[in-house]
């Protein structure tokens, strides 16, 4: 009986672990004027775009002066492990003047129009901006 309560609370505890290593929080460091790629905007099904036209990208939190763009092009779904690339396009965050150092989150939602209807995705990141 000890056993088997240590082996279930071994379980748990690995569970707790590896759950826990699902939600590492992302980070970008950016200086004034600066801008990095943060990932690839794409909806598709069976390995084929369904959405009509470009996503809309929409701040919910975050520093002032930093903006988000997508940059239009054929993008790689490498989560559906599909072998051709699709139109989509890459997530583009940029940093304005930056007079003193910042530091906060950036919550932003993308907006889908897809074949099979609107959708919508959002993601957080941790964001320091520096002169």
């Amino acid at each position: 009986m000890r056993l088997n309560t240590l082996f279930l609370i071994s379980a748990i505890g690995l569970a707790g672990t590896v759950s826990g290593a699902c939600y590492a929080q992302q980070s970008i460091a950016l200086k004034g004027g600066e801008s990095t790629d943060l990932g690839p905007i794409y909806w598709v099904a069976q390995c084929r775009s369904i959405m009509l036209g470009i996503p809309d990208v929409e701040i919910l939190e975050g520093p002032p002066g930093l903006t988000l763009s997508i940059r239009e092009g054929m993008v790689l779904p490498r989560k559906q492990n599909c072998p051709t690339e699709v139109p989509g396009g890459i997530l583009v965050a940029k940093a304005g003047e930056v007079k003193d150092p910042v530091q906060g989150r950036l919550i932003y939602r993308i907006k889908y129009k897809t074949k099979d209807g609107d959708r919508q995705l959002s993601n957080t990141y941790n964001v320091s901006l520096f002169p």
